[in-house]
């Protein structure tokens, strides 16, 4: 069976919801998955933004989410009730949680990374994204994945 992402509130490839950015409530869609490798004992979501500018760092990817040792025999995550021994990790905005979809300008991709773990990560305290990839390194079974698109809409927070 493969490893599987998705979600019911976006298609691959679709426009993620209003409801889940910067212009509505700002809370994570919900995600389900199918195909967990027998041998993952947790797993990992990082959501993160490749076409954020920054002059600074051109090459920089902007992190809205960082999430791990969630339980392998989840089938999904709800947002509003993360399953037992879920850890939540500091996203680009300094703080723990998700921070959903707000381009500055044009439209944006979103990429949804799930990673299938042969080991529970322990308290990493508030790890970053680059702070969970490090201790994830060699603990990877499997990677599944879901992009969904975003546009500033007229009269949003901005």
């Amino acid at each position: 069976m493969t490893f599987e992402l998705s979600s019911t509130a976006f298609a691959a490839g679709g426009t993620i919801p209003r409801q889940y950015t910067c212009d509505g409530e700002d809370t994570a869609p919900p995600l389900a998955w199918s195909g967990v490798p027998a041998e993952a004992k947790t797993l990992a979501l990082i959501v993160d933004d490749p076409d954020a500018p920054d002059p600074a760092a051109p090459k920089r990817t902007f992190v809205h989410w960082v999430v791990y040792d969630i339980p392998a025999k989840t089938t999904g995550l709800d947002p509003a009730l993360l399953p037992g021994g879920t850890r939540e990790g500091t996203n680009d905005w300094d703080r723990i949680g998700y921070g959903g979809p707000c381009p500055p300008i044009g439209t944006h991709r979103y990429f949804f990374k799930l990673y299938a773990l042969d080991t529970t990560l322990g308290a990493l305290n508030e790890p970053t994204k680059a702070d969970l990839e490090r201790a994830m390194r060699g603990h990877v079974v499997a990677h599944a994945e879901l992009v969904g698109t975003y546009a500033l809409q007229q009269g949003g927070r901005r």
